[in-house]
């Protein structure tokens, strides 16, 4: 993998931590709890691992959701595409028009 590609995945990973963090510490702060640093980060901890497992469980369900979803336009585009089509040549020529001559 090129570098410059590392080095931008590393940046968005670092940028998607730091967002888990400030929202961890938007729950707490949310939830008015006065707790102390040992505390804190195990609520922090269970935080990105709940809204971890969340996050997965909904990518699944959009997947599902897409793929019954997609289903019926599949079968809509297999019949549209399956109709035989007219010869692209003939149809050219009966629409053309002749040219004016100069």
């Amino acid at each position: 993998m090129p570098v410059e590609t590392q080095r931008v995945l590393r940046a968005r990973e670092i940028s998607r931590q730091e967002g888990l963090q400030r929202d961890a510490e938007a729950a707490i702060r949310d939830s008015g709890l006065q707790i102390e640093a040992e505390k804190r980060a195990q609520f922090e901890q269970r935080y990105v691992e709940e809204r971890k497992r969340i996050e997965q469980e909904l990518q699944s369900e959009l997947r599902e959701k897409r793929k019954r979803e997609m289903e019926p336009v599949v079968e809509r585009l297999k019949k549209e595409f399956a109709q035989p089509s007219v010869a692209p040549a003939a149809d050219a020529k009966a629409t053309a028009s002749p040219s004016p001559v100069k």
